[in-house]
């Protein structure tokens, strides 16, 4: 039975991964994982800008 600092999933690293999940749209979260546990969370957004009103970015 694994104790409490053993644990690799605990609820700490489960709000995290909600807070992560919830405040994108488009994206990934990514969990770095290093001797069985999860030591970062990484989240990267994609802002798409080909919606009406933006800017058209197809020159650059």
């Amino acid at each position: 039975m694994a104790t409490p600092d053993s644990d690799p999933w605990n609820r700490d690293l489960e709000q995290v991964g909600r807070e992560a999940l919830t405040a994108i749209r488009f994206g990934t979260v990514t969990l770095v994982v290093q001797d069985g546990r999860v030591i970062q969370v990484d989240k990267s957004e994609k802002i798409r800008l080909n919606k009406p009103g933006h800017i058209d970015g197809s020159g650059i």
